[in-house]
């Protein structure tokens, strides 16, 4: 059976495989294990999910990052939620055999497994608004493709898994620098980082903290990932 795995950041591919895969591409990094760069964003998910299961995928992951919405939740902590809710409220159940086979699996890297994921369509940036989309959800974690994927999975009836790792706690706002710094597609363009950053350098103590949170959840996702052949052969 072909497994799916949709990541939006060439960081997030990088705790999976050492090749390197362009956006928009996807490519087998083991028997059974199809790998796409999505790119950021819904649209972008959706596109590389419908291009997985074209490719004979018959179970979906979503893979990478994703932010806190409650204090419980610090940087490189593991989230495999069973509940999904879209940006119109829609909720998506992905309670699967294969879910709870996997939390078994990954349970060594105690998993936060209650509440769940909300969809936000852009980069939700500042604290207050991390709380008040907790609020308006009761989600605990939210990030931008996991929806999409979940939406494809649901309309072809394949199983789907959403495995995230905290990169920014509730109570961090995101630098300014990084925001400027993104490119459309939600990639960081290093000289519009660089360029902000010479014009604000205060913001340097902040664009580093987040750096290590961001550290911690790619080590979180590779120590993850050492268990994939197990929890999708």
């Amino acid at each position: 059976m072909i497994t799916g795995i949709v990541a939006a950041l060439p960081e997030e591919i990088s705790t999976l495989t050492r090749q390197k895969i362009g956006r928009g591409c996807c490519t087998f990094i083991a028997p059974g294990i199809v790998l796409a760069r999505s790119g950021a964003g819904p649209n972008n998910a959706k596109v590389a999910a419908e291009r997985l299961v074209d490719r004979g995928a018959k179970r979906l992951i979503s893979w990478g990052c994703a932010g806190a919405l409650n204090e419980t939740l610090k940087p490189g902590d593991l989230t495999l939620v069973a509940t999904l809710v879209s940006g119109q409220m829609e909720t998506i159940d992905i309670q699967s055999p294969w879910l709870s086979e996997t939390r078994r699996i990954l349970s060594g890297l105690k998993p936060h497994i209650s509440g769940c994921l909300a969809e936000s369509k852009t980069i939700v940036s500042l604290t207050e608004d991390k709380k008040k989309l907790r609020r308006q959800t009761q989600a605990c974690v939210l990030d931008m493709e996991s929806i999409a994927i979940a939406q494809i999975a649901r309309q072809h009836n394949v199983p789907f898994l959403a495995i995230r790792a905290i990169a920014d706690p509730v109570d961090m706002s995101l630098p300014q620098t990084v925001i400027q710094a993104l490119n459309s597609e939600g990639d960081v363009v290093l000289s519009r980082l660089l360029s902000y950053l010479a014009r604000h350098p205060s913001e340097l103590t902040r664009l580093v903290k987040l750096g290590r949170h961001f550290n911690a959840a790619q080590k979180t996702l590779k120590l993850a990932a050492r268990y994939l052949d197990a929890f999708t052969r």
